[in-house]
């Protein structure tokens, strides 16, 4: 099996394979030099998409079919349906600004074209013709718990985690920061929200279990049983065995509950991988030995696995898209802000370095 990881950067879009001879970060990167936010290589048609946060200029989106030999540049996500239809240029001025394209999905097998981007400030947006134009989805934005959302790490709520059942293309369900888990069974016409169970400590406690507050800091699904859930949140770490209608903390999780990023294996639902961290104050390492944890019982019991990973002094943080697993299961890639990129192929038992002089890390990503 092929295995090719895509690594988004303050700097650019890297790229590393596996060969005969192990891994190899290619150069150049595309876009040498500016904030990659995320990509995706489409597993149904091979289309790589990458998104870029250019601050004065704006978010852009890119599409290659060469693998990043040359691109092309999509239309962006905009809020401009926000904005009042009687109001003018100076309404128009006023709409919320795209300010981050923070997740890019495809859609289901029977969809071809069909994209989903989160972004924030809160929308969701459906490409149906590969990128080239985007739809908001208004039934999302329109609902009234959205007024109660609010910024977790960025100043405005945003959505990160984005799960198309691979069972039925019309169920979604998307991940909030701070906004609560949403999930839908009509293409994004309804909502309903689902977080029965989590718990928000940084609110008062009158407000602890209101569900449209819930910071998860990521959302994931098993591919194989695509109703087990695993969500890294604020206040830990949460599973859910039935599509999110209710979740339970697993609060052995060790050295930490808290951390950014979750990843699940691809065909068993009780294997799940998390980098935990110190929470609010600090934002690094327990004890500065960066460690990744696995729970093999579905968060009964958890252990550190940190062979190949720096015991001492280690003050990197991973950002909630920058841990994925590969289909086989077994391989991972783990990436952190101060630019170490790491890889395992035997489950986290063992981690190779690739690299400690990247951009700092958005996001790693495998070629599905």
């Amino acid at each position: 099996m092929s295995r090719r990881l895509w690594i988004s950067t303050r700097k650019g879009l890297f790229r590393a394979e596996h060969s005969a001879d192990g891994w190899e970060l290619r150069n150049p990167p595309a876009f040498l030099g500016s904030p990659v936010s995320a990509a995706l290589e489409d597993p149904r048609d091979g289309m790589l998409y990458a998104a870029l946060s250019l601050g004065h200029f704006g978010v852009k989106l890119h599409r290659s079919e060469d693998l990043g030999t040359t691109w092309t540049e999509l239309g962006a996500p905009s809020y401009a349906f926000a904005a009042d239809p009687d109001g003018g240029e100076e309404a128009l001025a006023k709409a919320p600004a795209l300010e981050l394209a923070w997740s890019l999905e495809p859609g289901g097998a029977d969809e071809p074209g069909v994209l989903w981007c989160g972004t924030i400030p809160g929308g969701l947006f459906r490409s149906e013709d590969r990128g080239k134009t985007w739809a908001a989805n208004r039934a999302l934005w329109d609902r009234p718990e959205r007024a109660r959302w609010f910024g977790g790490g960025f100043d405005k709520p945003g959505i990160h985690s984005i799960l198309v059942d691979p069972r039925d293309s019309q169920h979604v369900t998307v991940g909030v920061s701070c906004g609560g888990v949403w999930t839908s069974h009509d293409a994004g016409a309804s909502w309903e929200i689902r977080t029965a169970g989590m718990y928000a400590d940084y609110m008062p406690p009158e407000q602890r279990e209101d569900p449209a507050i819930q910071d998860p800091h990521r959302l994931v699904a098993c591919a194989a049983d695509p109703d087990a859930l695993w969500v890294q949140h604020h206040n830990g770490i949460f599973r859910s065995r039935d599509g999110g209608r209710l979740w339970r903390d697993c609060p052995r999780a060790r050295p930490s509950a808290f951390g950014f990023a979750v990843a699940v294996h691809p065909e068993d639902p009780n294997v799940a991988w998390f980098v935990p961290g110190i929470k609010d104050e600090y934002r690094v390492p327990v004890d500065a030995r960066f460690v990744v944890s696995r729970t093999r019982d579905g968060g009964d019991s958890f252990e550190t696995l940190e062979r190949g990973l720096p015991h001492r002094a280690a003050y990197d943080l991973v950002y909630r898209h920058a841990l994925d697993v590969h289909a086989d299961g077994e391989t991972l890639g783990l990436a952190s802000t101060t630019g170490n990129l790491w890889v395992s192929e035997n489950g986290g038992d063992q981690w190779s370095a690739l690299s400690h002089h990247l951009p700092p890390v958005y996001a790693v990503r495998f070629a599905a």
